[in-house]
């Protein structure tokens, strides 16, 4: 199982981004999926998941009404659509297929005046 994000960047407070997730060597349609994200000197933290059918969502208490993960199961995407973003949101952003236990390499995420 290969999961390789993009869309991270640097962005102002109060911006948005679009994380996208792509699958490969599998098939994410029978799975939940997973966003996480690391801080610097941090532990991962969970921010969302979202189950096979894309219709039951979980977020993470801090990313609550700003942040919606979606999938689109025949292109074998995940998004994670981040809105009024904080400079506490900056970190590395990671895909994950966790029972699978397959994770991306992460992308960035800075969020900074």
């Amino acid at each position: 199982a290969q999961l390789v994000e993009s869309g991270g960047g640097l962005v102002q407070p109060g911006g948005s981004l679009r994380l996208s997730c792509s699958a490969s060597r599998f098939r994410i349609s029978p799975y939940y999926m997973a966003w996480y994200r690391q801080a610097p000197e941090k532990e991962r933290e969970f921010v969302a998941n979202i189950d096979p059918t894309g219709r039951r969502k979980n977020y993470g208490d801090s990313v609550k009404g700003r942040f919606t993960i979606s999938r689109e199961n025949a292109k074998n995407l995940v998004y994670l659509q981040m809105n009024n973003l904080k400079p506490e949101d900056t970190g590395v952003y990671y895909c994950s297929a966790p029972l699978l236990d397959a994770r991306g390499q992460g992308t960035q995420v800075t969020v900074s005046s």
